[in-house]
This record gives structure tokens, sequence and C-alpha cells, in this order.
């Protein structure tokens, strides 16, 4: 299937409507229906309780919401609610709204969630809600997942229940009115490669790209890096299409011949452009083409110059279409279009007048300008949105430089809830400085969001780049919370329509200073459920397991990734410790404790198994697992031996070696090391 039938673009699929749905209590049942489909049922029992239900629907500003409330008539009875949620095959279980108090964490999760902190779930296929209001109990379980749907048992207890119904969430509640999910989908896989810009601005040459990509290829690539994408610097000047198509004399062998060396080395080629149009004399002869002042001369703005006009079919075709249309016939597959705050602020929200006068939704023209590219790129290849948080483009491009030239973290919590839901984040590329280089990798990779180092490649021959080896590849992620966890930036996304300059971040677009200092990444696999927590800074003496989502009465194994040490086995929670200055920050892999043999991590990849782990069992003493490896590449998996087990033998596949074994106290370390890349079959005998 092509990656266009993947994001189902151009579908047919009738939008869901903006209104309750039917809800019918009968006999202690609950049906609730919405646009023709059952989104919930369930069964009350309250133990001879006597109990008030009341359905309730709400609308203000064109924000839904339905609650169906059940009271008990005497404190101390308790309803409870056993049923099943029914949602589309994009749905997932989350936090829905944020809670009064407790711990700021950036939840995501790969594969569908188990969290105890879950009270809804959402469909991204019809861009619903369904949630459990704070106080009752509540714990939600994937039960069954397919192509026409997923299916989630729910059980609520309390006294009071709030079940609380929102139909377009996202649009409407949100905000995002261009958010229509039915009409196209989420970039399927995450994005891991190398950007020029940090590591060569302008000055970037062929040479440079062609050194890169051979280090990458050779180095990386084995670790999932896939993208090479050179930025600005390649091209003769900025505007008429030739000078896009036909790169300066730094690149004498053309653009042509530089997509096709990556290509071949097994990379896929990324170049950039951008919305600044420099040609005054052209423009002052065309000037139908060109976004006007009030005297009827060609309009101009700070980093866009002058500004093609969207709403002029003519403009577009001759401007826009064929510089990508060129590009993808080159052979390019990553498209980074930058300057696109400039077009809108300097180039049309500053000049209303002119749309005005037109007729004409300014919104609109800069949305078909944008469109147009897509359309000349296809939906098979990558297009990237920058800079700035771009809430008009929503489901044109694939993903969005949240914030300013430079690594953000604060992105990472003022937009958690966008990512791999409205588009990929795009928190700006990454530099393996002594500082940055474990924090950057570890936050980016534990909420899936966009990958791209930025050093001279140089620096990937060196142990600087373990860190980014280990990170690598990302997994797709879904986020645990449809609410942003530092909401000081997404609260003010309805000024984008009045914007006039994008001389520097905006009150909406992501910063760079955190809040935030915690993330969370679930592992769902078929074999087992864990967490990994992520910590880049802040003072922390205990972390309440509760606080992650993790059952109160339970055991747990916590184990610090980028340190290999066993913190020990906690009940209740545990205190992190001092962060090491030799990576400023701390990776935790957080296991249930067994009482038999287990695995608590592998050193591969952050997830501790969840990239490399494709399967676990155990059975008749024996523990036995499948791991993706690398060739010529030592691998060690850690695990830990209870009192009274006693490995007998551990063995693997023809293709592979054990090359060690050693314990300490109750952790064992397996050395492993495959002759070829690929899936290794090993066993450990109790």
């Amino acid at each position: 299937m092509s990656l266009a039938a993947v994001q189902g673009v151009g579908a047919e699929v009738p939008p869901p409507p903006n209104a309750p749905g039917a809800v019918i209590l009968e006999n202690g049942t609950i049906a609730w229906t919405y646009a023709g489909r059952v989104v919930f049922r369930g069964e009350i029992s309250t133990e001879s309780a006597r109990y008030t239900a009341n359905i309730v629907s709400q609308e203000k500003d064109g924000r839904i919401d339905q609650l169906l409330v059940l009271t008990t008539h005497r404190w101390e009875d308790s309803i409870d609610i056993r049923g099943r949620i029914l949602a589309g095959p994009e749905s997932f279980p989350c936090e829905a709204d944020p809670r009064e108090q407790g711990m700021r964490i950036v939840r995501h999760v790969h594969g569908l969630s188990r969290s105890l902190l879950n009270r809804g779930v959402y469909d991204r296929t019809q861009d619903w809600v369904l949630s459990v209001d704070h106080n009752p109990r509540v714990k939600i379980e994937p039960l069954s997942s397919g192509p026409e749907g997923r299916e989630y048992g729910i059980a609520v207890q309390g006294r009071e229940i709030i079940i609380r119904f929102r139909p377009r969430f996202y649009q409407i509640h949100r905000g995002l009115s261009y958010y229509e999910p039915w009409t196209y989908r989420v970039w399927p896989k995450p994005v891991v490669g190398w950007c020029s810009w940090f590591a060569y601005f302008a000055d970037i040459t062929e040479e440079d790209v062609t050194r890169t990509t051979d280090i990458v290829a050779e180095v990386l690539a084995p670790y999932g890096y896939e993208y090479i994408q050179i930025d600005d610097g390649y091209q003769r000047g900025e505007g008429l299409p030739e000078l896009w198509l036909n790169a300066n004399a730094k690149f004498p062998n053309g653009l042509s011949y530089l997509a096709g060396y990556i290509n071949n080395r097994g990379l896929k080629p990324g170049i950039w452009t951008n919305m600044a149009f420099n040609q005054e004399e052209y423009a002052r002869r065309n000037k139908d083409y060109f976004v006007l002042t009030p005297e009827g001369e060609v309009a101009r703005g700070n980093w866009v110059n002058i500004s093609v006009d969207g709403s002029n079919p003519e403009a577009v075709d001759t401007l826009v279409r064929p510089v990508y249309k060129g590009l993808r016939g080159q052979g390019w597959q990553y498209f980074k279009v930058d300057a696109l705050r400039h077009l809108r602020y300097e180039g049309y929200n500053s000049r209303p007048e002119y749309f005005e006068d037109k007729g004409v939704d300014r919104g609109e023209a800069f949305r078909d300008l944008v469109k147009a590219i897509r359309e000349e790129i296809g939906r098979e290849h990558f297009m990237m949105g920058c800079w700035g948080i771009r809430p008009e483009l929503i489901g044109i491009i694939d993903g969005c430089r949240i914030g300013t030239d430079g690594y953000s973290f604060a992105g990472l919590s003022q937009y958690n809830s966008f990512n791999n839901v409205v588009w990929l984040n795009d928190p700006d590329h990454i530099e393996l400085s002594a500082e940055e280089a474990y924090r950057s990798t570890m936050a980016t990779s534990l909420t899936g969001s966009l990958f791209m180092l930025t050093d001279k490649p140089e620096v990937y021959r060196t142990e600087r780049a373990d860190p980014a080896k280990r990170a690598a590849p990302v997994l797709f992620t879904l986020p645990g919370q449809i609410f942003d966890v530092d909401p000081s930036r997404s609260q003010n996304l309805h000024r984008v329509d009045v914007e006039v300059t994008g001389s520097g971040p905006r009150v909406f677009d992501a910063s760079r200073d955190p809040k935030v200092h915690l993330f969370l990444l679930e592992i769902d696999k078929p074999f087992e459920n864990w967490m990994l927590l992520g910590r880049t800074g802040d003072d922390f003496e205990f972390i309440p397991f509760t606080e992650l989502g993790l059952a109160h009465d339970a055991e747990y194994f916590v184990f610090e990734f980028w340190s290999k040490r066993l913190l020990g086995s906690f009940s209740r929670g545990f205190d992190p410790g001092d962060i090491d200055p030799r990576f400023n920050c701390q990776l935790f892999c957080i296991r249930r404790r067994l009482s038999r043999p287990q695995i608590l991590a592998t050193d591969r990849h952050i997830t501790c198994g969840g990239y490399d782990l494709e399967e676990m069992t155990w059975r008749d003493g024996v523990l036995s697992g499948r791991s993706r490896m690398i060739a010529g590449e030592i691998q060690v998996l850690y695990v830990s031996e209870p009192e009274g087990f006693l490995l007998a033998s551990a063995s693997c596949g023809a293709q592979a070696e054990i090359i060690g074994s050693e314990k300490s106290e109750s952790l064992r370390r397996i050395h492993i090391r495959a002759e070829v890349s690929g899936l290794v079959d090993w066993d450990l005998r109790y």
C-alpha cells in the first residue's frame, strides 16, 4: 500500500456532526450513540443503593459538552459502571483534562496506554472524546484493535459519576478550526536524520553534503537514521523558480546529482526552501502576482520581502508550483518550507486592505499557496512547515517547527498534545554538545518528535555520538494527554490572525525555557508493559509511582539507563537522586517486579527493549527472547535474578555469540555480539 493510501488523503468521508449523541438509560444499562454508531455501552451496579441519573447537554461558542450524571442518594453508597467504549482505528486512551494537583509530567505511549492516569478515550477519526470527570475511580483497558476500530473496557466507581462527551474536540474545544482528521492522516512513521544548518549555515557545499552522507550512511544509518536535509546555501537566489532549481557554484554537479548521491547511499534526500521573493524588477512588471500597497505598489515585509499572492492561481502556477514540481523531479523526498510565518504576518496580515478589496480571506489565500506546494510534492513525501506554530496549515503540512532557531525543550510540554495527532512536532535540530547531547536526544526520542542532528559529520565518529545512537530510531508515539501540560503558549493561538511581524517568537510559539522536566514514555508490547521516565532538571526528592500511572500496591524495579545502574526495587515511589553531570539528565526504566528472572533493560536503545526486544517469554525455567541487533556491536541484557535462581546456561542463535556473563548482587549482565544485523534469538536457562 502506498503512503498516500495509508494517509487516506482525498477519501470521501462525511464530517462528523457538531452535536450531542443519543443516550438511552434503561434497566440499569447505558447505550450512547453518535453519528449513527455506538460509542459506549455500560451496565450500572449499585448494590441496592438508590441514585439519580440526569443527561445534560450544554453549548457555548460552538463547544458542546454532553454529560451523563449519576449521583447516589446517600454519601456512603457507591455506583459501579462496567462497560465498553467503541472508537475508531486511530483512537487511544488518555487523560482528557488536567489534574488540579500532581506532578507535571509529559506523557507519551508506544502502543496503547494502560496507565491508571487515563480517564477517557480520544477518537481521532471523528475528533471526539468520551471521558470521566475527576473523583471517581476509573480504569480503562484496551481490549481489541482492528482496521475498523478499537474497543476498550472501562470500569468506574464512585458516589457521583460524570461521563462527558465532547464532539469536535480539537477543532472547536481546542480552537483548531482547520483540524479535520477525517480528511488526512498523520505521517505514519518517525523522521530521523541530519540537517545542515547549524553545522555549516549558508557556507554549505556539495562536498560537505557528500562527506556527511558517507559518514551518516556508515555510522548512523544502522541505528535508524534515514534523512539528509540540506538547508540554506545551495540556491542562486530566492524567488524565481530557476534560482531554486539550479544550484550555485558550490554545487557544481547540480541538485539532481546530489539527491541521487544521497539516495544511492541508502538515505533519503531532503531540501530547504523559503517563501521570500527578491526579484524586484520582475515584481514591478508582474504586479498582479504579488501583494500590493493601497497605492498599488509592491508591498514589502521583513524576511519575506515581496509576497506572492496565494489567491491568484496564475501567480501560484508561475512562481510556486514549478519550484516544487522541479525539486520532486530531481529526486528530493523531504521538503522544509521556511519563512511561512513571514509570508503570513508581514506579507498577508500586514496588508488586510489588499485582501479585503479583493473579497478574499487572507488566511485562505495563505493556505491555498501552501496547498499548491503539497500537491506538487505529493503526500508520499514529507513536508515540514517552518517556523513557529502554524495552525492555519493543519492538514497540509506533515510536521511543524514549533519554536525558534535552536532546540526547544519547552515546546515538548507546550504542544505535547499536538504530536502525532495534529502533526509531527519539530523541536528543531540537535547539537551533540557536552551539555545537551544526552538531554536533547533523550527528550526528543521519548516524545516521538521529529529528530534531526546538525553537527559536522566528523563528530559522529567519536564517543559524542553515543547518545544519538541510543536514542534512534524514534518510536511512533501517541500523547497520553489531549491537553498541553504547559498551556502558556497554546492558549494564545487565537492571535495568529492578527500578528504583523515574525521578527521573533510570538506569544504562541514554543519557547526555549522549559518549565516541565519529566517526560514519560509508556511501552506497551504483547509480552510486557513498562515505563521510561526522562528527567532533564529540577529537584525531585521523591517520585510517587501513582504519578506515573502505576499501581500503588505493587513493587517496581528502577534502572537508570545512562549510568547502567539498578537503583533497587520500590513499592511506593523512588528518590531519583542527583543528576550526573556527565549526562545532564536521567533516564529511568521502571518495570513491575516479578518473582522470577526478568529483563530489566537492554543497552541498545533508550527504551530498554521497546525498540529492540521483539519477543520475550518465560516457560519451564527458561527466559527466552528475540532481539534486534547491529552487526559487530556488543549488546547487553540486564537481568534480575532473584534469590533461588541459578543461571545454568546462556545461548543464542548461530549468527551471534554470547561473549560474557557476570553477576553483581541480583543483577546479571549478558553480553551478546552479532555477526550480521538482524534478529537474534537467545535463551537463559535456570
